[in-house]
C-alpha cells in the first residue's frame, strides 16, 4: 500500500526457548496450516481469503508445500526463509533486530508478538490494559527420522484415500495397535514423568492443542477418537485387519526425511517420551529429531481491549494481531496480521477503508475476538462455520451440513472480493 514500515523482530539477539533460527515466521508447533479445502472447510476459506488479498504467507505457503492430502503442510525451513529473504529485499520494509519492551505513546504500531511475548512486554501490556495476562499452554509434538520408522509394520495412506494425487493419497504414514497395544500405550502414557509448571503458572490448556496425556487423562477412549482414530484406513500390510487405533505421522519437510506426530503435543519429560513413543508399532527404534515441548501463551481479553479496527481502546496508536488477540493457529494469527496492516496502512494514507464484512471468515474472526465472544469465558478460538452468521433458508444437523457450508463459503467468498473491489488502493 505503499507505507514505510520498520518491522521488529528480537530474534535471533533475543531467543526464546521454542525457536532455532532468526528467521520470520519460523513454526514451531507443527508444519501444517491445516485443510486448504475452501468450499466446506473455515480455515479453507481464510487460505483462499488471504490469497485474494495477496498474502505473503499463502503465497509462501503454496511455494513450499508437501503432500498431505487435503491439508497445506510446508517445508517449515523453506517456507520461513521465503518469507525473510522477500521482507528483508521490500523496498519499504526495514527490519531491526531488537526487543521493544514498551508500549510507545506516539506513532502507528502494530504487536503481533504470539504465544511467545517476552516478559517485559507482557508486563507493559499488563499495566497498560489493567488487566493481568491470560496464558494457556500450547504443546509441541516430536518429529521422527523418517528412516527409522519401519515401514514393515506402517504403511502410506491418507485417510479415506483423500487427496488428487498419488502423493496426497499416501501422504501419511500409519501405525496400526491392537487393543492390547492401546491399553498398554495409555497406562504408559498416564504413568510417565511430566514437565511441571513454573511457580505461577496455571494449565488452562486450549482443547484445539491438548497435550496427549492430559486427552487420556479425560478417558480412556479419548485419544481413540481424536488422533489416534482407526477410521478411514486400511492396513495395506493386513488388509483383513482393522485397526483398534492408529498413529499419524506426517512429512515436515520437502526432502521427506523428517515425519511428525499428529496431535501428540506432550509435556512429557523427554526420557519419558522416548521410552513411550517407542511402543508404538513402527516407531520401535524411532529417532526423534526433536521431542515434544510446552509452552505457555500470552493473549488479550481482546473483547474488552480492541475496538473493531483492532485497536487497543485505551491508545488507539496501538494494534495488536496475531495469536495474542485471541485467535488460534497460524492461518488465523496471519489473517489478523493481514487485516491489521490494511487498517493501520490506511489510517496512515488518510484513505477509506471499509470494515471487513461479517459474513467472510476474517469478518467472521474479528467479529468473535472485538465483541462477539464473552468477554468473561472468552478463550483462544480457531475459525470454525459456528462463528459465521446462519443462511436463511437451509437446513440445520448433519445432513444440511454440506450445502451449509458451501452456502457460507459463497457468501463469503462474495463479500471478500466486493470488499478488496471497495478499496481506494489495489489488492
Amino acid at each position: 500500500m505503499g507505507v514505510s514500515v520498520v518491522l521488529h523482530e528480537m530474534r535471533p539477539q533475543v531467543e526464546t526457548f521454542a525457536h532455532r533460527t532468526g528467521n520470520m515466521a519460523e513454526m514451531v508447533c507443527s508444519n501444517s496450516f491445516r485443510s486448504d479445502d475452501h468450499e466446506q472447510n473455515a480455515v479453507g476459506l481464510l487460505h483462499w481469503e488471504m490469497r485474494e488479498a495477496g498474502g505473503l504467507l499463502m503465497r509462501a505457503a503454496h511455494a513450499h508445500r508437501l503432500p498431505a492430502g487435503g491439508a497445506l503442510a510446508v517445508d517449515r525451513d523453506r517456507f520461513s526463509e521465503m518469507v525473510t529473504e522477500t521482507l528483508h529485499a521490500h523496498p519499504n520494509v526495514r527490519v531491526s533486530h531488537e526487543e521493544i519492551s514498551e508500549i510507545p505513546d506516539d506513532g502507528q504500531w502494530i504487536f503481533a508478538t504470539g504465544p511467545l511475548t517476552s516478559d517485559a512486554l507482557g508486563q507493559a501490556i499488563a499495566r497498560e490494559t489493567g488487566t493481568d495476562a491470560l496464558a494457556f499452554f500450547d504443546a509441541i509434538a516430536p518429529i521422527v527420522y523418517a528412516e527409522s520408522i519401519d515401514m514393515d509394520t506402517a504403511w502410506l495412506q491418507s485417510r479415506y484415500d483423500k487427496g488428487e494425487t498419488e502423493d496426497e493419497r499416501r501422504a501419511y504414514v500409519n501405525c496400526p495397535m491392537t487393543r492390547d497395544q492401546y491399553e498398554a500405550f495409555i497406562d504408559a502414557l498416564l504413568a510417565a514423568d511430566k514437565t511441571e509448571f513454573h511457580e505461577g503458572e496455571t494449565a488452562g490448556y486450549f482443547d484445539g492443542c491438548l497435550p496427549i496425556e492430559v486427552m487420556a487423562e479425560r478417558g480412556r477412549e479419548t485419544l481413540r477418537h481424536g488422533p489416534m482414530k482407526p477410521i478411514g484406513l486400511t492396513n495395506a500390510h493386513k488388509p483383513e485387519e482393522k485397526a483398534y487405533a492408529v498413529v499419524q505421522l506426517r512429512r515436515d519437510n520437502a526432502l521427506g526425511t523428517l515425519f511428525n506426530i499428529v496431535g501428540f503435543q506432550t509435556k512429557m519429560k523427554y526420557g519419558a517420551q522416548a521410552e513411550v513413543f517407542r511402543m508404538i508399532p513402527g516407531l520401535e527404534n524411532a529417532r526423534f529429531a526433536r521431542l515434544g515441548g510446552i509452552h505457555r501463551n500470552t493473549f488479550l481479553n481482546s473483547p474488552t481491549l480492541l475496538d473493531r479496527q483492532m485497536r487497543l481502546r485505551g491508545k488507539p496508536n496501538v494494534r495488536f494481531a496475531g495469536q495474542i488477540t485471541g485467535v488460534e493457529g497460524y492461518v488465523e494469527s496471519a489473517s489478523m496480521g493481514l487485516a491489521a496492516g490494511r487498517m493501520a496502512a490506511a489510517e496512515l494514507l488518510g484513505r477509506s477503508l471499509p470494515e471487513i464484512p461479517q459474513d467472510t471468515a476474517h469478518g467472521a474472526l474479528i467479529h468473535h475476538i472485538t465483541g462477539g465472544a464473552e468477554a468473561k469465558t472468552f478463550q483462544p478460538m480457531n475459525v470454525n462455520f459456528g462463528l459465521f452468521r446462519p443462511v436463511d433458508g437451509l437446513k440445520g444437523g448433519r445432513r444440511g451440513r454440506r450445502d451449509r457450508y458451501k452456502a457460507y463459503t459463497d457468501r463469503a467468498k462474495s463479500a471478500w472480493s466486493d470488499w478488496l473491489a471497495s478499496q481506494e488502493v489495489p489488492a
